[in-house]
């Protein structure tokens, strides 16, 4: 299966896991409920999905790499205890707490989350010493004299022999007491979560035509040569980052991240295209309504390969745009969750005190769900941006009585939501204006399919549209009556009203 369809059943198997009945038992026992193993090619993400688990199902993570243990720091050291037995006292060997499981403990002590997921990698390359005690632990959920505490469940990973020398096979009595879900490569999935991590668009356009270089591993006369999806994203990353402070970026680079020589040589000369498109186009100009009329001609007769490439640039860019917009409504509703609190509580305090005191439960959210690894990225950066506005909100309430300082607050809001509005008509006017110009250069061509799909599977694009409206998308998209409902529900930007302070 691939990587999405193994999430599901790893999420479906974890709920029911965690399900209980009337009584509050389990109605899984604990003694049947079978650790994952999860078998794929390394990099295809396996360790990705389970931090998405953790977070869409509001549970804990604790993530280890069994590669790095020995016997004693899993099992845990030996010591000596003394016993009375039949009126004689004997000497025991007793053992240490295992440091896996003492971080599993650690994480509830810390977070005060009691479920959760203890998630070990690269199970089946343990070292011959420590094989025993981890088939143990498959099979019984103890390391030593010590168990998982209730309420964590066991997922493990692993790589099949081709590609681990390192692998030991597990026998039959360990593997009828796991469950067993083989993972293969697939691009179409793994672009799904590529767009909601804004994946670098020169990497998503050069993989949508060379589906075969998503993911290879092969040998040659000079030893493995191999690209995985780990790779990609790292050099997305780094790509993003060496654009945004100048550096150069050539094959060398590249070649660190697709340890294959002919798809590195390949992409280095498609991503060298990829960047003059990126100056040639007025991308800028185009999101604003103004595209000179030579960048509309020159993109009407360019060949395929360069109009995806351009729309590959618009489509990045038009989604930054919109995520940065549902960021700061995120995080504005934060606000306004803080100050109903603040107003609910005027009469017990002063402004400040009491906004402050919103301001440090809400670090507190965000450290804990943090540690506990249950914070998607743009969830963490929604609640970080609530945080930074409840500061700056602070000085506004020097110096006054309590009501005089909730005015200030107030009136502070208001002109935060006047601009975050503004800001959205902004985001709203480009995509409009980037529909205009895929209508005039790429009229009759399947680039307004892409454009509409592109946008229908972004995160951003979806959940933008579907709040905020965009008339050229519908106009382009009948076909989605789901949003044509949505037409009719008020957006959220209304739920901001003022009216409710």
């Amino acid at each position: 299966m691939n990587i999405k369809e193994a999430k599901q059943q790893i999420k479906n198997a974890i709920t029911a896991y965690l399900s209980r009945d009337a009584l509050g038992e389990y109605e899984i026992p604990l003694g049947q409920q079978r650790p994952v193993f999860l078998l794929g090619a390394p990099g295809i993400g396996k360790t990705a999905i389970m931090s998405q688990i953790a977070q869409e199902l509001g549970i804990g993570l604790v993530a280890y790499s069994m590669t790095h243990h020995t016997r004693q720091s899993a099992l845990g050291l030996p010591q000596l205890s003394t016993r009375e037995y039949g009126g004689r006292s004997v000497t025991v060997t007793q053992y240490t707490m295992s440091e896996i499981i003492a971080a599993v403990y650690d994480t509830m002590e810390r977070t005060g989350v009691r479920e959760g997921i203890l998630f070990l990698d690269e199970i089946n390359c343990v070292s011959e010493t420590l094989m025993p005690s981890m088939l143990q632990f498959l099979q019984f959920k103890t390391f030593g004299q010590h168990r998982v505490p209730d309420g964590w469940i066991i997922v493990t990973a692993g790589n099949p022999p081709a590609y681990n020398r390192s692998v030991r096979e597990f026998d039959v009595v360990t593997l009828d007491r796991l469950k067993r879900i083989v993972v293969e490569p697939d691009y179409d999935v793994w672009k799904e979560y590529a767009l909601a991590r804004q994946v670098h668009p020169a990497v998503l356009t050069y993989l949508d035509v060379r589906k075969d270089n998503f993911y290879r591993v092969e040998s040659s006369v000079s030893g493995k040569q191999f690209v995985t999806a780990r790779g990609w994203e790292d050099l997305s990353r780094m790509l993003r980052v060496c654009e945004k402070h100048g550096l150069s970026v050539d094959e060398n680079l590249i070649g660190q991240y697709l340890q294959n020589d002919r798809i590195c040589a390949d992409f280095s000369t498609y991503y060298a295209l990829f960047q003059k498109y990126s100056a040639d186009y007025a991308i800028e100009d185009i999101l604003a309504g103004n595209a000179p009329e030579a960048v509309i001609e020159r993109a009407r007769a360019a060949r395929f390969d360069e109009r995806y490439a351009l729309l590959g640039l618009l489509i990045d860019r038009m989604t930054g745009e919109l995520r940065r917009a549902l960021l700061m409504q995120d995080a504005l509703g934060g606000v306004l969750s803080a100050l109903k609190a603040v107003k609910s509580a005027l009469e017990q305090g002063d402004a400040l005190s009491l906004l402050q005191e919103q301001a440090r439960a809400l670090a507190a959210q965000l450290k804990s769900a943090s540690e506990a690894g249950a914070l998607s990225a743009d969830r963490r950066a929604a609640l970080q941006q609530t945080a930074a506005l409840l500061r700056e909100m602070e000085p506004l309430c020097a110096g006054k009585s309590a009501g005089e300082a909730y005015a200030a607050l107030c009136g502070d809001f208001a002109r935060r939501l006047d601009a975050h509005r503004t800001d959205v008509r902004r985001a709203g006017d480009a995509l409009e204006h980037l529909f205009a110009f895929c209508e005039r250069a790429f009229a009759g061509g399947q680039e307004m399919l892409i454009l509409v799909t592109e946008l229908t599977v972004s995160p951003f694009g979806a959940r933008f549209i579907s709040l905020f409206g965009c008339e050229a998308y519908f106009a382009h998209n009948r076909d989605l009556l789901f949003y044509e409902r949505r037409k009719e529900i008020a957006g959220q930007l209304d739920a901001l009203d003022l009216s409710a302070l």
